[in-house]
Protein backbone atom coordinates (compact mmCIF):
# COMPACT_ATOMS: atom_id res chain seq x y z
CA UNK A 1 0.00 0.00 0.00
CA UNK A 2 1.31 3.66 -0.78
CA UNK A 3 -0.07 6.42 1.97
CA UNK A 4 0.37 10.14 -0.07
CA UNK A 5 1.40 12.75 2.65
CA UNK A 6 -0.34 15.85 1.17
CA UNK A 7 -3.35 16.29 -1.21
CA UNK A 8 -2.17 19.03 -3.83
CA UNK A 9 -2.06 18.83 -6.96
CA UNK A 10 1.12 16.86 -6.65
CA UNK A 11 0.31 14.06 -4.09
CA UNK A 12 -3.19 13.94 -6.06
CA UNK A 13 -1.83 13.25 -9.29
CA UNK A 14 0.85 10.70 -7.91
CA UNK A 15 -1.64 9.06 -5.95
CA UNK A 16 -4.03 8.53 -8.99
CA UNK A 17 -0.90 7.09 -11.15
CA UNK A 18 0.52 4.43 -8.44
CA UNK A 19 -3.24 2.77 -8.38
CA UNK A 20 -2.18 1.48 -11.05
CA UNK A 21 0.51 -0.59 -8.30
CA UNK A 22 -1.40 -0.70 -5.78
CA UNK A 23 -3.72 0.29 -3.22
CA UNK A 24 -3.47 4.07 -2.20
CA UNK A 25 -4.56 6.42 0.68
CA UNK A 26 -3.91 10.07 0.77
CA UNK A 27 -3.75 11.82 4.11
CA UNK A 28 -4.19 15.63 3.43
CA UNK A 29 -3.48 18.03 6.58
CA UNK A 30 -5.93 20.74 6.05
CA UNK A 31 -9.77 20.03 6.22
CA UNK A 32 -9.47 20.17 2.44
CA UNK A 33 -7.48 19.28 -0.77
CA UNK A 34 -5.66 21.94 -2.38
CA UNK A 35 -5.64 24.48 0.68
CA UNK A 36 -2.62 26.20 -0.59
CA UNK A 37 -0.35 26.16 -3.36
CA UNK A 38 -2.83 23.92 -5.64
CA UNK A 39 -5.81 26.60 -4.21
CA UNK A 40 -3.90 29.39 -4.86
CA UNK A 41 -2.38 28.59 -8.39
CA UNK A 42 -2.62 31.39 -11.69
CA UNK A 43 -3.93 28.39 -13.68
CA UNK A 44 -1.31 28.47 -16.37
CA UNK A 45 -0.22 25.92 -18.90
CA UNK A 46 3.13 27.40 -20.61
CA UNK A 47 5.07 25.38 -22.32
CA UNK A 48 8.71 27.53 -21.81
CA UNK A 49 8.38 28.45 -18.61
CA UNK A 50 10.65 27.00 -15.92
CA UNK A 51 13.93 25.13 -15.99
CA UNK A 52 15.02 22.49 -18.85
CA UNK A 53 13.32 19.80 -16.81
CA UNK A 54 10.47 21.63 -16.08
CA UNK A 55 9.90 22.17 -19.73
CA UNK A 56 10.19 18.52 -20.54
CA UNK A 57 7.60 17.94 -18.30
CA UNK A 58 5.63 20.41 -19.71
CA UNK A 59 5.94 19.31 -23.28
CA UNK A 60 5.05 15.67 -21.40
CA UNK A 61 1.94 16.45 -20.03
CA UNK A 62 0.57 18.99 -22.60
CA UNK A 63 -1.47 15.48 -24.67
CA UNK A 64 -2.98 14.98 -21.13
CA UNK A 65 -4.28 18.41 -20.48
CA UNK A 66 -5.57 18.75 -24.17
CA UNK A 67 -7.35 15.03 -23.53
CA UNK A 68 -8.70 15.59 -20.44
CA UNK A 69 -10.37 18.95 -22.05
CA UNK A 70 -8.50 20.94 -19.43
CA UNK A 71 -7.06 23.46 -21.63
CA UNK A 72 -8.72 26.47 -22.87
CA UNK A 73 -7.18 29.76 -24.86
CA UNK A 74 -5.40 32.64 -22.87
CA UNK A 75 -2.41 33.82 -24.69
CA UNK A 76 0.62 35.51 -23.17
CA UNK A 77 1.69 39.27 -23.67
CA UNK A 78 5.22 40.63 -22.67
CA UNK A 79 5.35 44.43 -22.40
CA UNK A 80 8.63 46.53 -21.36
CA UNK A 81 8.51 50.26 -20.22
CA UNK A 82 11.67 52.41 -21.34
CA UNK A 83 14.52 51.51 -19.55
CA UNK A 84 13.88 47.69 -19.76
CA UNK A 85 14.72 46.58 -23.21
CA UNK A 86 17.28 44.00 -21.72
CA UNK A 87 14.83 42.27 -19.40
CA UNK A 88 12.13 42.81 -22.41
CA UNK A 89 14.85 40.97 -24.84
CA UNK A 90 15.36 37.99 -22.66
CA UNK A 91 11.72 37.22 -21.83
CA UNK A 92 11.21 37.39 -25.91
CA UNK A 93 14.05 34.59 -26.56
CA UNK A 94 13.07 32.47 -23.10
CA UNK A 95 9.25 32.00 -24.47
CA UNK A 96 9.74 32.31 -28.19
CA UNK A 97 7.70 35.32 -28.66
CA UNK A 98 6.82 37.29 -31.84
CA UNK A 99 7.28 40.82 -31.21
CA UNK A 100 4.35 43.22 -31.73
CA UNK A 101 3.50 47.16 -32.23
CA UNK A 102 2.47 48.80 -29.17
CA UNK A 103 -0.73 49.85 -31.02
CA UNK A 104 -1.65 45.97 -31.47
CA UNK A 105 -0.64 45.10 -27.99
CA UNK A 106 -3.49 47.60 -27.15
CA UNK A 107 -5.70 46.02 -29.40
CA UNK A 108 -5.38 42.91 -27.40
CA UNK A 109 -5.34 44.66 -23.89
CA UNK A 110 -6.64 47.95 -24.12
CA UNK A 111 -5.66 49.76 -21.02
CA UNK A 112 -2.18 49.43 -22.07
CA UNK A 113 -1.25 52.81 -21.92
CA UNK A 114 1.45 55.03 -23.69
CA UNK A 115 4.32 53.95 -21.38
CA UNK A 116 4.50 50.67 -22.74
CA UNK A 117 7.34 50.47 -25.62
CA UNK A 118 7.76 47.17 -26.01
CA UNK A 119 5.68 44.53 -26.81
CA UNK A 120 5.58 40.79 -27.75
CA UNK A 121 2.92 37.96 -27.83
CA UNK A 122 2.21 34.48 -28.58
CA UNK A 123 -0.91 32.59 -28.32
CA UNK A 124 0.17 28.94 -27.12
CA UNK A 125 -0.69 29.81 -23.54
CA UNK A 126 -3.09 28.16 -21.81
CA UNK A 127 -5.56 28.72 -18.93
CA UNK A 128 -6.25 25.52 -16.82
CA UNK A 129 -9.11 24.33 -14.98
CA UNK A 130 -6.99 23.40 -12.01
CA UNK A 131 -10.10 22.13 -9.97
CA UNK A 132 -11.40 19.69 -12.90
CA UNK A 133 -7.65 18.34 -12.11
CA UNK A 134 -7.58 18.10 -8.76
CA UNK A 135 -11.01 16.30 -8.47
CA UNK A 136 -10.45 14.43 -10.92
CA UNK A 137 -7.06 12.65 -9.71
CA UNK A 138 -9.02 12.60 -5.96
CA UNK A 139 -11.89 10.54 -7.66
CA UNK A 140 -9.32 8.01 -8.88
CA UNK A 141 -7.81 7.52 -5.84
CA UNK A 142 -10.93 7.03 -3.99
CA UNK A 143 -12.05 4.34 -6.73
CA UNK A 144 -8.98 2.11 -5.19
CA UNK A 145 -8.34 3.48 -1.67
CA UNK A 146 -8.77 6.35 0.52
CA UNK A 147 -8.61 10.03 0.56
CA UNK A 148 -8.69 11.57 4.26
CA UNK A 149 -8.58 14.97 5.29
CA UNK A 150 -7.04 16.70 8.81
CA UNK A 151 -4.83 14.14 8.77
CA UNK A 152 -1.82 16.54 9.90
CA UNK A 153 1.12 14.48 10.63
CA UNK A 154 2.13 13.25 14.36
CA UNK A 155 4.74 10.37 14.11
CA UNK A 156 5.90 8.36 11.58
CA UNK A 157 8.19 5.26 12.04
CA UNK A 158 9.95 3.03 10.01
CA UNK A 159 9.13 -0.69 9.98
CA UNK A 160 10.96 -3.74 8.61
CA UNK A 161 8.85 -3.58 5.60
CA UNK A 162 7.41 -0.54 5.79
CA UNK A 163 6.02 2.89 8.01
CA UNK A 164 3.53 3.23 10.73
CA UNK A 165 2.48 6.82 10.44
CA UNK A 166 -0.16 8.37 13.25
CA UNK A 167 -1.95 11.32 12.72
CA UNK A 168 -4.23 12.75 15.60
CA UNK A 169 -5.89 8.94 16.69
CA UNK A 170 -5.22 7.89 13.36
CA UNK A 171 -3.31 5.10 12.38
CA UNK A 172 -2.11 3.65 9.02
CA UNK A 173 0.83 1.43 7.90
CA UNK A 174 2.34 1.45 4.50
CA UNK A 175 4.46 -0.14 2.46
CA UNK A 176 5.45 2.94 0.24
CA UNK A 177 5.28 6.76 1.92
CA UNK A 178 5.34 9.51 -0.62
CA UNK A 179 5.84 12.86 0.61
CA UNK A 180 3.92 15.72 -1.13
CA UNK A 181 3.39 17.61 1.41
CA UNK A 182 4.71 20.92 -0.34
CA UNK A 183 6.35 23.66 1.62
CA UNK A 184 5.96 20.82 4.39
CA UNK A 185 8.16 18.00 2.58
CA UNK A 186 11.49 18.34 4.35
CA UNK A 187 9.54 18.36 7.68
CA UNK A 188 7.94 15.26 6.73
CA UNK A 189 11.20 13.88 5.51
CA UNK A 190 12.69 14.59 9.24
CA UNK A 191 9.66 12.65 10.71
CA UNK A 192 10.97 9.85 8.56
CA UNK A 193 14.40 9.74 9.38
CA UNK A 194 15.40 10.77 6.06
CA UNK A 195 18.02 13.77 5.15
CA UNK A 196 15.61 16.56 4.10
CA UNK A 197 17.07 18.61 0.64
CA UNK A 198 16.42 22.04 1.71
CA UNK A 199 13.14 22.41 0.22
CA UNK A 200 12.10 26.17 1.20
CA UNK A 201 8.81 27.80 0.61
CA UNK A 202 8.46 31.41 -1.39
CA UNK A 203 5.56 34.09 -0.78
CA UNK A 204 3.78 34.75 -3.96
CA UNK A 205 1.34 37.25 -3.02
CA UNK A 206 -1.70 38.35 -4.91
CA UNK A 207 -4.45 40.60 -5.54
CA UNK A 208 -7.64 40.52 -7.71
CA UNK A 209 -9.14 43.77 -9.11
CA UNK A 210 -12.30 44.78 -10.65
CA UNK A 211 -12.55 44.91 -14.36
CA UNK A 212 -10.63 48.40 -15.41
CA UNK A 213 -12.77 50.50 -16.54
CA UNK A 214 -15.94 48.54 -16.34
CA UNK A 215 -14.34 46.57 -19.80
CA UNK A 216 -14.99 42.95 -20.24
CA UNK A 217 -11.43 41.43 -19.61
CA UNK A 218 -12.59 37.70 -20.64
CA UNK A 219 -10.33 37.61 -23.75
CA UNK A 220 -7.58 39.20 -22.48
CA UNK A 221 -4.09 37.72 -22.83
CA UNK A 222 -2.18 37.27 -19.57
CA UNK A 223 0.62 39.77 -19.85
CA UNK A 224 3.77 39.98 -17.38
CA UNK A 225 6.02 43.11 -17.40
CA UNK A 226 9.86 42.59 -18.35
CA UNK A 227 11.85 40.67 -16.32
CA UNK A 228 8.97 39.29 -14.32
CA UNK A 229 8.39 42.03 -12.32
CA UNK A 230 4.44 41.66 -12.28
CA UNK A 231 1.58 39.77 -14.03
CA UNK A 232 -1.77 40.57 -14.68
CA UNK A 233 -4.36 37.48 -15.23
CA UNK A 234 -8.47 37.48 -16.41
CA UNK A 235 -10.05 35.65 -13.66
CA UNK A 236 -13.91 34.65 -13.50
CA UNK A 237 -15.01 38.18 -14.74
CA UNK A 238 -12.08 40.42 -12.54
CA UNK A 239 -8.29 40.77 -13.38
CA UNK A 240 -5.98 39.20 -10.60
CA UNK A 241 -2.73 41.33 -10.78
CA UNK A 242 0.67 39.72 -8.74
CA UNK A 243 4.33 41.28 -8.27
CA UNK A 244 5.60 38.15 -8.90
CA UNK A 245 7.40 38.17 -5.23
CA UNK A 246 9.22 34.80 -4.46
CA UNK A 247 10.61 35.67 -0.70
CA UNK A 248 11.78 32.80 1.17
CA UNK A 249 9.39 32.36 4.57
CA UNK A 250 8.67 29.28 6.76
CA UNK A 251 6.22 26.96 5.85
CA UNK A 252 2.36 28.59 6.89
CA UNK A 253 -1.05 29.15 5.54
CA UNK A 254 0.56 31.91 3.90
CA UNK A 255 -0.72 35.94 3.63
CA UNK A 256 -0.41 38.64 1.38
CA UNK A 257 2.82 41.21 2.26
CA UNK A 258 0.83 44.28 1.92
CA UNK A 259 3.88 46.63 1.23
CA UNK A 260 4.86 43.75 -1.60
CA UNK A 261 1.60 44.10 -3.18
CA UNK A 262 1.56 47.78 -2.86
CA UNK A 263 5.06 47.79 -4.43
CA UNK A 264 3.90 45.38 -7.58
CA UNK A 265 0.66 46.92 -8.38
CA UNK A 266 2.54 50.10 -8.84
CA UNK A 267 4.59 48.38 -11.45
CA UNK A 268 1.18 47.14 -13.19
CA UNK A 269 -0.25 50.42 -12.79
CA UNK A 270 2.94 52.41 -14.32
CA UNK A 271 2.12 50.22 -17.71
CA UNK A 272 -1.74 51.04 -17.27
CA UNK A 273 -4.54 53.39 -18.30
CA UNK A 274 -6.75 53.07 -15.69
CA UNK A 275 -5.81 53.68 -11.81
CA UNK A 276 -5.54 50.73 -9.50
CA UNK A 277 -8.76 51.19 -6.81
CA UNK A 278 -9.24 49.56 -3.54
CA UNK A 279 -8.62 45.43 -4.12
CA UNK A 280 -11.83 42.96 -4.19
CA UNK A 281 -9.34 40.47 -2.08
CA UNK A 282 -5.74 39.44 -1.50
CA UNK A 283 -4.07 36.43 -0.72
CA UNK A 284 -0.78 34.89 -0.77
CA UNK A 285 -0.04 30.82 -2.02
CA UNK A 286 3.98 28.94 -1.69
CA UNK A 287 6.05 28.14 -4.65
CA UNK A 288 8.63 25.46 -2.58
CA UNK A 289 11.83 25.27 -4.43
CA UNK A 290 14.67 22.04 -3.68
CA UNK A 291 18.47 24.51 -3.51
CA UNK A 292 18.16 23.84 -7.62
CA UNK A 293 14.75 25.11 -8.50
CA UNK A 294 14.03 21.69 -9.60
CA UNK A 295 11.35 19.40 -9.06
CA UNK A 296 12.58 16.34 -6.93
CA UNK A 297 10.95 12.98 -7.85
CA UNK A 298 11.33 9.14 -7.09
CA UNK A 299 12.43 6.87 -4.36
CA UNK A 300 15.53 8.90 -1.57
CA UNK A 301 18.67 7.08 -2.63
CA UNK A 302 19.11 6.03 1.22
CA UNK A 303 15.71 4.12 1.27
CA UNK A 304 14.10 3.19 -1.56
CA UNK A 305 10.53 2.81 0.59
CA UNK A 306 10.35 6.99 0.54
CA UNK A 307 9.47 8.97 -2.64
CA UNK A 308 9.54 12.41 -2.89
CA UNK A 309 7.21 14.32 -4.84
CA UNK A 310 8.07 17.75 -3.71
CA UNK A 311 10.10 21.05 -4.55
CA UNK A 312 7.03 22.05 -7.65
CA UNK A 313 7.65 25.68 -7.64
CA UNK A 314 4.84 27.32 -9.28
CA UNK A 315 4.91 24.31 -12.64
CA UNK A 316 2.49 21.90 -10.19
CA UNK A 317 -0.54 21.97 -12.38
CA UNK A 318 1.40 21.93 -15.33
CA UNK A 319 3.99 19.54 -14.70
CA UNK A 320 1.69 16.91 -12.91
CA UNK A 321 0.54 14.47 -15.52
CA UNK A 322 3.86 13.53 -16.53
CA UNK A 323 5.35 14.15 -13.45
CA UNK A 324 3.30 11.74 -11.96
CA UNK A 325 4.09 9.09 -14.34
CA UNK A 326 7.57 9.47 -13.84
CA UNK A 327 7.14 9.03 -10.14
CA UNK A 328 5.05 5.73 -10.72
CA UNK A 329 7.60 4.38 -12.86
CA UNK A 330 10.58 5.15 -10.71
CA UNK A 331 8.47 3.66 -8.28
CA UNK A 332 7.76 0.16 -10.02
CA UNK A 333 10.97 -0.22 -11.95
CA UNK A 334 9.97 0.81 -15.18
CA UNK A 335 11.50 2.58 -17.74
CA UNK A 336 10.04 6.34 -17.96
CA UNK A 337 9.31 7.96 -21.00
CA UNK A 338 11.38 11.01 -20.47
CA UNK A 339 15.47 11.16 -21.63
CA UNK A 340 18.12 10.56 -18.43
CA UNK A 341 18.72 13.90 -18.76
CA UNK A 342 15.61 14.65 -17.35
CA UNK A 343 15.04 12.05 -14.93
CA UNK A 344 18.53 12.48 -13.59
CA UNK A 345 17.85 16.40 -13.09
CA UNK A 346 14.54 15.15 -11.38
CA UNK A 347 16.02 12.79 -8.89
CA UNK A 348 16.61 13.10 -5.33
CA UNK A 349 20.08 11.14 -6.24
CA UNK A 350 21.14 14.83 -7.42
CA UNK A 351 21.55 15.66 -3.71
CA UNK A 352 23.58 12.32 -2.85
Amino acid sequence: MFLIVGGGIAGATAGAELTKLGRVVLWEAEAQCGHHASGRSAAMFEAAYGLPATIALNRASRADHEAAGHMSPRGLMFVGLDGQDDAFDRDVDVFAMTRIAPGEARARLPILSDAVRHAAYHADAWDLDTDAMLQAALRAIRREGAVETGRRIDAIERLPRGWRVRAGGAEIEAEVLVDAAGAWADGVASMAGIAPLGIVPHRRSMARLAAPGGHDVTGWPMVIGAGETWYAKPDAGALIVSPADEDAIAPQDAWADDLVLAEGLARYEAAVTEPVTRPLASWAGLHSFAPDRALVLGPDPADSGFVWCAGQGGYGFQTAPAAARLLADRVAGHPPELDAATIAALSPGRFA
